[in-house]
């Protein structure tokens, strides 16, 4: 046996996981938040996607204003940490610091705001909550050094193909802030991302209608 053996023990039941891109648990560094290490996050609201994946975390942002009992179902159905979505866009002000406050006592590690959230805002956030502030970055030419500043703990790095490029000029701003961001589609792409400095991915996985489409597909082969 191997220094690098791993064992692995699945059952009957349970052989149709999410499965994360391997590369990304093999070539990503990750971030240790509260001693736990993680390198991956799947991008999902959807429980039964969550009881079902490998992924390390969640990353729970959703395009609507966020509610409390949205995130007291995720956290309490979830068996990994969940990064819960607060607003900044759509939802803005004190109901953000709110929202922050109730995910916090509810469970979240840590806490998602939008790309439109002013640093005003994570200031206050900051000196209210304890968790980490993940804040959104969606372009190069968003004022970086003020979002670390303002107290961001993580930076979301969500630049569809321009991703890497965002990256590294975080890493040259900041070369010790944390960084998760989005791998895109392939193999490629997700090291590429790596290799520019992220620290954790995230996957977004194929949907329910997706997954039980391929099962109906293998029934009805079966019956012919």
């Amino acid at each position: 046996m191997t220094d690098d053996f791993v064992p692995e023990i699945t059952s009957p039941l349970r052989q149709k996981m999410v499965l994360v891109p391997e590369i990304i648990h093999q070539k990503a560094s990750g971030i240790k938040v509260y001693g736990k290490l993680i390198k991956s996050l799947v991008f999902t609201t959807d429980v039964a996607l969550i009881k079902n994946t490998n992924a390390h975390a969640v990353l729970a942002v959703y395009p609507f204003t966020p509610q409390p009992v949205i995130t007291h179902a995720l956290i309490m159905a979830a068996d990994i940490p969940v990064f819960c979505g607060v607003g900044g866009g759509l939802t803005q002000g004190k109901r953000v610091i709110n929202l922050a406050l109730d995910a916090e006592f509810s469970g979240a590690m840590g806490v998602v705001v939008n790309a439109p959230t002013a640093n005003d805002i994570i200031k206050k956030m900051r000196a209210t909550i304890d968790i980490p502030i993940v804040v959104t970055i969606v372009s190069e030419k968003e004022d970086i050094k003020g979002r670390i500043e303002a107290g961001a703990t993580i930076l979301n790095v969500s630049g569809a193909q321009k991703t890497p490029d965002i990256v590294k000029k975080i890493k040259d701003i900041d070369p010790d802030i944390p960084i998760i961001a989005t791998g895109g589609p392939t193999e490629e792409t997700i090291l590429k991302t790596i290799e520019a400095g992220a620290n954790a991915i995230t996957y977004t996985p194929p949907t329910n209608a997706e997954i039980f489409s391929e099962i109906m597909e293998k029934y009805r082969k079966e019956r012919e």
